[in-house]
């Protein structure tokens, strides 16, 4: 009988880490399957003798990661120049309902993949967010992300805490998952109903409200800000709703809606709650984006 090769389930083992890694620092899952691919690709085109020189695979893995990653997020700015409309990070569902081919390209679901972090993450330099996802999220030290992002461990230091504060000024006041749930049902039932006056008062007055066509479907192109004027926007868009069934799902680990036509999701919605109050709204309408919920 063979023996298995250790080094081989170690590699293997890195996987899952390396998606959770790749998604959280990219915010889209296509990409970070793609880098992980191209991460495996390089080990692989080691020889053996170069790949038993490496003390740590785990770590030789995570630093080509993270450099790739470097580089698309050094090039997404360009890229979204060209980017029609508005781009919010791709959202992922719970596992529960999201059965990829390889049970390790899952994205596990906690408050550092929900959508309001990722926005604020979105808004970070790339140093900063590498620097920031590996130290704060995934605890490595700054002496090894000072090999990934190529700067001397006290500039890493200082990346993170830039990074932390932008997460700290952003953050909205906790709000209770279970509450969470109750405001996002609420709006589905007022939504449904066409009771304004509900909406209205789930809305924050200064409620914002992003969606994402990606150029592929008609959807509002500009943030839309001012509860009355988002109502406003769904009252003209309503006839593209017709036909479509919300349903209660969670998105990125928080309670959101999708909207599904014959079966097939065509949006999903993601909300940042504080207060009783929905103070943003995330609506994924690019079908590039939704494979991980239109996937069988």
């Amino acid at each position: 009988m063979t023996e298995p090769d250790d080094g081989l389930t170690a590699i293997m083992s890195e996987r899952r880490q390396l998606i959770n890694l790749a998604y959280r620092l990219l915010g889209s899952l296509a990409e970070a399957e793609d880098v992980v691919q191209e991460t495996y690709a390089r080990w692989y085109a080691m020889s053996r003798d170069e790949q038993d020189a490496i003390a740590s695979p785990g770590a030789w893995l995570t630093k080509v990661a993270g450099r790739l990653c470097l580089n698309v997020l050094s090039s997404a700015r360009t890229r979204r120049e060209t980017y029609v409309g508005e781009w919010i990070p791709e959202p992922v569902p719970d596992s529960s309902e999201w059965r990829p081919a390889d049970p390790a390209d899952r994205v596990t679901l906690d408050e550092s993949v929900s959508m309001a972090f990722l926005v604020v993450l979105d808004s970070m330099t790339p140093a900063e967010r590498v620097a920031f996802i590996l130290h704060d999220v995934f605890r490595y030290s700054f002496a090894e992300i000072a090999e990934v992002v190529g700067r001397t461990p006290a500039a890493c230091r200082q990346l993170a805490s830039s990074a932390r504060r932008r997460v700290r000024d952003a953050q909205a006041p906790a709000t209770p998952v279970s509450r969470q749930a109750q405001v996002v049902r609420d709006f589905k039932r007022a939504w449904e109903a066409r009771d304004i006056e509900a909406l209205l008062g789930l809305l924050a007055p200064d409620a914002t409200a992003i969606s994402d066509g990606g150029g592929l479907v008609s959807t509002v192109l500009h943030p839309v800000q001012g509860a009355e004027r988002i109502l406003s926007a769904l009252a003209r868009l309503e006839h593209r709703f017709r036909g479509h069934t919300l349903l209660e799902r969670t998105v990125n680990g928080q309670p959101g809606l999708v909207a599904q036509e014959d079966g097939v999701t065509v949006s999903v919605y993601a909300f940042e709650i504080a207060d009783e109050k929905i103070q943003r709204i995330w609506a994924v309408r690019n079908p590039e984006k939704l494979r991980a919920w239109t996937a069988s």
